[in-house]
């Protein structure tokens, strides 16, 4: 009686049934999780990227001036109300302003790109030019304005 249980077990009987077998396994991938995961990231970066372009606050005028279309990251240059200076988000001194910016140019190869430049509404006028006046020391020849659109229309 004991060598009928062994034998049952892993004799041939049990290797009959494993052959047996109605369903294959499957050989596809399952790519439901992947493409569940690919969309949230999607719209978590569709929300996030706007955030990223601008990182010093500053109140911007009104104006009823068209959007620029740009294929590259644009440079912006920000002064806020204290009359402090900022490379995208990094701040600089007035000093050392016009040597940062032809470092930047040689680092982009010499490009002939536009320098967008965001003044508060509150900052000084002379101010401004003068920031204005390195950025045109530096090398570059096309600066623009930042403004938001004028809703009033």
């Amino acid at each position: 009686m004991g060598m009928s249980l062994q034998a049952g077990a892993s004799g041939p009987s049990g290797a009959r049934r494993r052959r047996g077998r109605k369903h294959k396994p499957m050989a596809e991938i399952n790519v439901t999780p992947f493409v569940d995961v690919m969309l949230v990231l999607l719209i978590i970066f569709m929300v996030a990227a706007p955030l990223l372009t601008a990182g010093v606050p500053v109140d911007l005028p009104k104006s009823e001036g068209a959007a620029l279309q740009s294929d590259s990251e644009p440079l912006t240059l920000t002064v806020d109300p204290q009359g402090r200076i900022f490379i995208q988000e990094t701040e600089i001194s007035f000093e050392g302003l016009q040597a940062k910016l032809q470092a930047i140019t040689e680092a982009r190869k010499g490009m002939d790109e536009a320098i967008y430049v965001r003044g508060d509404k509150t900052t000084n006028y002379g101010e401004l030019m003068r920031v204005m006046g390195r950025i045109a020391a530096a090398g570059y020849k096309k600066l623009s304005l930042v403004t938001e659109l004028d809703d009033k229309r």
